[in-house]
């Protein structure tokens, strides 16, 4: 009896929990709430930079964080209904990076050491700004596209940095003396080089260069060569080859029992394909079990019961 109740109760709560994620989903995904969202993150991008008018918060400074206020109030309602939104299913919600990117920057906000520091809760609200990536598909690409190039860029980094270092200490050698404003040091032999690999005022460095030696030339054109021109077209292949990848990445389908995107038009033959299968082996499985059954029961009725002879 205990069993039927206890199944019972099971049964009412799970369409209650599904039923609060179903309203909460449909409204989520309503096209008036992302335009709702989006308008709070711009009001809140506008008061930060009309807080960098000390006039205008000295005349205002009530009203500007009343609006404050109502802008975290806004975000928080938000994120509530995007948990609710997943009530059957809470761990979908962690495993989207910008669902764990939304919470954190709302919850922080009500840290007693966030608030109570001005400079870190600009920051944060700063940080909600990013948060236009999630209406923006392809700002959302670029973003992703940005963090999967990271390791190729630090691979770059360290290349430029041991190419730099490099000519630094070749140009110190040979510059210092004659040159010693830019070549007077390894520091300030990085720095010119570091400018120089935008290509501005290379002409006046090799002008001053064949001044003292006519191999400036030789050193100055490799040096172009394979900052300007090698390693900024591999940082821009790096960057372009993540940019596919995330644009791939977004295309994918999304996690289970969110919508799922619309199939491209050349998967849905083979989907219809699919779906024929599968129910040519539904109707193929129901026949068999249809013609099994009457054989069953004169296989029953053949074996003797026992105290029956045969």
């Amino acid at each position: 009896m205990s069993d039927h109740h206890g199944h019972g109760a099971g049964v009412a709560v799970r369409p209650t929990r599904q039923e609060l994620a179903g309203l909460c989903r449909t409204i989520t995904e309503a096209r008036w709430f992302a335009l709702t969202v989006f308008g709070v993150i711009v009001a809140n991008a506008a008061l930060l930079g009309l807080e960098t008018y000390s006039g205008l918060v000295a005349d205002g400074q009530r009203w500007l964080r009343l609006a404050e206020h109502t802008c975290l109030a806004a975000f928080t309602v938000e994120i509530i209904l995007r948990l609710a939104a997943h009530a059957d299913r809470p761990r979908d919600f962690f495993r989207d990076p910008w669902n764990l990117f939304d919470l954190a920057v709302v919850l922080c906000a009500f840290l007693p050491v966030v608030r109570e520091n001005t400079t870190v809760l600009r920051l944060l609200r700063l940080a909600r700004v990013l948060r236009t990536a999630r209406f923006l598909p392809q700002l959302r690409v670029v973003l992703v596209a940005i963090a999967r190039s990271l390791p190729g860029a630090l691979s770059f980094l360290l290349v430029g940095a041991l190419l730099l270092y490099v000519y630094a200490m070749v140009g110190w050698v040979f510059f210092s003396r004659h040159d010693p404003e830019h070549y007077g040091s390894i520091g300030r032999a990085v720095l010119t080089l570091f400018l120089l690999m935008t290509l501005d005022g290379i002409g006046d460095a090799v002008q001053a260069g064949l001044e003292i030696s006519r191999w400036s030339l030789l050193y100055y054109a490799s040096y172009v060569l394979l900052a300007s021109f090698v390693l900024v077209n591999v940082l821009i292949g790096v960057v372009i080859t993540s940019l596919d990848e995330a644009r791939e990445l977004e295309k994918e389908p999304q996690l289970p029992g969110s919508p799922a995107r619309s199939a491209p038009e050349d998967a849905q033959p083979l989907l219809e394909r699919i779906t024929a299968a599968r129910r040519a082996l539904d109707e193929l499985e129901r026949d068999l079990v249809q013609a099994a059954t009457p054989r069953a029961r004169e296989a029953g009725r053949m074996v003797p019961t026992p105290g029956e002879h045969p």
